[in-house]
Parts: structure tokens; sequence; C-alpha cells
């Protein structure tokens, strides 16, 4: 019981540092020189263009922490019956 609660700690505040993280311009080559190349058309579409963009980087990035999640989930359930 006290290693679960010390996991439980761990992930709260896992989840915590994450919230409050700093924004980050962090893009792959590829999607800041387009970014880049459409901020000469207009300045008002480089908002929503580098918010979408931001957007499907962030889902990218998660769904393997996703998946990792569900393996560890369903091994622990398992591991939990016997």
């Amino acid at each position: 019981m006290k290693t679960l609660r010390f996991y439980i700690a761990l992930f709260l505040l896992t989840f915590a540092l994450n919230l409050v993280g700093a924004d980050v311009q962090a893009q792959c080559a590829m999607c800041k020189t387009s970014v880049v190349s459409s901020n000469a058309n207009n300045e008002n579409k480089l908002v929503r263009f580098g918010s979408g963009l931001n957007k499907g980087i962030l889902y990218l990035m998660a769904i393997p922490y996703v998946l990792a999640g569900t393996v560890g989930f369903l091994w622990y359930r398992y591991n939990r019956k016997q």
C-alpha cells in the first residue's frame, strides 16, 4: 500500500509539473520553415496556422504516452489479480 501511495504521489507531481510548464517554440525544421514561409503571406493566418501546427505536434507526441499508459495499466490490472 505504501508503494501505491508513492506511485500515485509521483504521478500527481508529474501531472502538476506538466500543467505549469512553460510555452516553448520547438518544432521540427520542416514545420518551422513552413511557418516562416507563411509569415510572408498574411500575419492573421499565421496565428491560426501556428496554433493548429502546435496542436498537431502535441497530438502526435501524446499517442505513444497513451499507448504506454494503457499497456502499463493492463499489466498492473493483470498482475493485481494474481
